[in-house]
């Protein structure tokens, strides 16, 4: 830990314990989004509200990437965290230097607010005229609140679904498998799934090709396909290939976000990037999650790509036990991938993609 980085989180502890000392709730620091990959400062929950507080420490004004990151912060919550969907999000920037200013509290039609700006010596009250001004919500345990976990919403889940059936990224849907290779391989994924949906029964298809075969493809295909007919399964696309995913996901928003554009829409790229958050992964978000819990995913269908290129035991077990604080890990990639998804009373399906002739760097299973 820098100095900065410790002299930041103290100011953030000090204003904490003035402005809200006596508050009956609940809060944590560098709480974690599920599956985002991305941390709040501060969340409060207090009488029955969800407070979202990002701090710039030492800043004099309230800009505007600050109040875009609190409030993706906020509606991430509100789309991907189970315990929030149903809740009142306030989103709220504390520029430390900056004067003290009038908030207004505006909502959302789907119950997050505007942002706020504080400079920390007005945060008690915002809080408490937050409260006061939208009363009788229903009381919400904040630890139980914060071990819900990820679900996605069903509006954002038909929302990536439409964005992805209207999407023009011709690197993405180029493949050198005939249409009819990739055809069949769908339609036997499909009859594996339903086949394990009516006998109750877990499931592993291996999925094989040379790069350009159409794997991706077949595998994003796969899940908006499910997501479409059968959105109880919540089926999810998972790559460790970081800059894959990254691809996938800037491409998706970007048509996403132009299309709108070109229609007249006044929209966010963040916006259409948050549809895409829920069928492309990360499958290290979506392991180190899993780590926490022993609690069965949401998801009945995972299609994990790149397979080949999961860690071997000792290769995971150094980074949980120098990066995740869980020094007596003691399995494969695999196989705690496997063991989370066999979690699930009754049925589930994983869909392993895996390329050939491809170079396996250190501590990856060949």
């Amino acid at each position: 830990m820098d100095a900065l980085q410790r002299n930041a989180w103290l100011g953030q502890i000090d204003i904490v314990r003035r402005q809200l000392r006596g508050l009956n709730g609940w809060i944590a620091f560098e709480f974690a989004i599920p599956r985002m990959g991305k941390r709040a400062d501060v969340v409060l929950v207090t009488a029955g509200f969800v407070f979202v507080i990002e701090f710039k420490v030492g800043s004099h004004q309230f800009d505007a990437a600050a109040f875009d990151q609190v409030m993706d912060y906020a509606l991430d919550l509100k789309n991907f965290h189970a315990g929030s969907h149903d809740r009142r999000i306030v989103p709220i920037v504390v520029a430390t230097m900056a004067d003290e200013s009038p908030f207004e509290l505006t909502w959302g039609s789907d119950g997050v607010a505007s942002p706020i700006g504080s400079n920390g010596s007005n945060l008690g009250r915002i809080v408490d005229e937050m409260v006061k001004q939208t009363p009788g919500q229903a009381f919400l345990d904040g630890g139980k609140w914060s071990r819900t976990g990820y679900k996605p919403t069903p509006t954002i889940i038909e929302a990536a679904q439409a964005l992805y059936q209207g999407h023009r990224v011709e690197d993405i849907t180029r493949s050198d498998a005939g249409a009819k290779n990739l055809s069949e391989t769908a339609a036997r994924l499909a009859d594996i799934i339903e086949d394990a949906k009516a006998h109750q029964r877990k499931a592993i298809c291996f999925v094989t090709g040379v790069p350009g075969a159409g794997k991706t493809l077949a595998g994003l295909n796969l899940v908006t396909l499910r997501t479409q007919a059968h959105k109880e399964e919540h089926a999810v696309f998972l790559s460790g290939n970081g800059p894959l995913v990254e691809v996938l996901r800037e491409a998706l928003a970007r048509d996403e976000y132009g299309r709108l554009k070109e229609q007249g829409q006044k929209t966010k790229k963040s916006d259409a990037a948050r549809k895409v958050n829920s069928f492309v992964q990360n499958i290290m978000h979506f392991r180190d999650s899993n780590v926490v819990t022993s609690e069965p995913p949401i998801e009945r269908v995972a299609v994990f790509d790149e397979a080949q290129r999961a860690w071997d035991m000792n290769h995971l077990a150094k980074f949980m036990g120098q990066k995740r604080g869980q020094p007596n890990f003691q399995m494969s990639e695999p196989e705690f991938l496997i063991s989370v998804m066999d979690r699930h009373d009754g049925w589930c399906v994983i869909i392993c993609l895996v390329g050939g002739g491809q170079e396996i760097n250190a501590g990856e299973l060949a």
